[in-house]
């Protein structure tokens, strides 16, 4: 045993990533994975298990083998999916984790062809008549769900919600005009909003971000406290040998401080946090309370 996690790694690396290609944690993972595969030596292989909000992918990693052949990259759906689905597994009791990859804003945008300057023309509309104005999000139970759910409960009003099954496939029918507005974290968005095709309303930040400039937080416009930012987060097996998660550890660290990897990261709308595995048990902890207390307080179901 010594000898196998002191030759660790001897063969490929497979890093799930549990949603479909074009997503932002499929952009993410592919960003530090070449990085990554010359830091260990080994190559990174991502295998995208997408369907059922990233429950499908995290199914599979959190029963595979505990010994340092399989990863995954979670997305903040993780934590929402604790309270919203009828798991085989619990989060904090079938990972290690590894490190807070990256954070970031949410963002409510609208396609340029439609009426909406403002969050205010959404929900003076959205009032007037109630559950016809539809929006995207990655998926059922997500935080880019969850959190819109609340805020149209502490604002009064009433959207339609449009699941896909990943941020790829919304961002395709939110850029066509196919929906009038999409949550979405800013990595698969800045690209539009930088080109117009879709108006950023509002950021899920406490206030403004740099990456979607002189847009006003949610809490800037009414909605006191509110506060939902994104987040990825690397995650092991549990039980994996703590030499073979210290070595993970150290090569993700590495990877994550590369000025090429982190610029790339950070240019498409999130911060590198490259946490601690403690700080991110911690946070995923937090994470898990927070949205599930959310979840059961305001009744949000998976067909919500």
């Amino acid at each position: 045993m010594l000898r196998a996690q002191s030759a660790w790694p001897d063969r490929p690396i497979r890093l799930i990533v549990p949603w479909p290609p074009g997503g932002s944690t499929d952009t993410i993972a592919r960003i530090f994975q070449p990085k990554l595969s010359d830091v260990l030596g080994k190559p990174v292989i991502i295998d995208n298990r997408g369907g059922a909000s990233g429950s499908i992918g995290a199914i599979e990693a959190a029963r595979s083998a505990p010994d340092g052949s399989t990863w995954m990259l979670a997305y903040d759906n993780e934590a929402t999916n604790q309270t919203l689905f009828r798991l085989p597994y619990k989060a904090l009791e079938a990972f290690a984790p590894v490190s807070v990859v990256a954070d970031g804003p949410l963002a409510l945008v609208a396609h340029q062809s439609t009426p909406y300057q403002s969050f205010q023309d959404v929900v003076a509309a959205a009032k007037a008549a109630p559950d016809t104005i539809s929006y995207a999000s990655s998926g059922v139970g997500g935080l880019a769900h969850v959190s819109t759910t609340l805020l149209q409960q502490q604002g009064g009003f009433s959207l339609v919600h449009v699941p896909y099954r990943g941020g790829g496939p919304a961002v395709q029918d939110a850029v066509a005009g196919n929906v009038p507005l999409f949550m979405s974290n800013v990595v698969i968005i800045s690209q539009h909003i930088k080109a117009g095709t879709l108006r950023p309303l509002g950021v899920t930040t406490a206030g403004e971000t740099r990456h979607v400039p002189g847009v006003r937080s949610f809490a800037q416009q009414g909605f006191a406290g509110f506060e939902a930012p994104t987040w990825w987060a690397f995650l092991g097996r549990a039980g994996t040998p703590e030499p073979i998660l210290a070595r993970m550890r150290e090569a993700l660290t590495e990877a994550l401080a590369d000025p090429a990897v982190r610029g790339k990261i950070e240019e498409q709308g999130a911060d590198v946090r490259a946490s601690g595995p403690e700080e991110c048990r911690h946070f995923l902890a937090r994470e898990i309370d927070r949205w599930g207390r959310v979840i059961r307080d305001n009744n949000i179901r998976v067909d919500s």
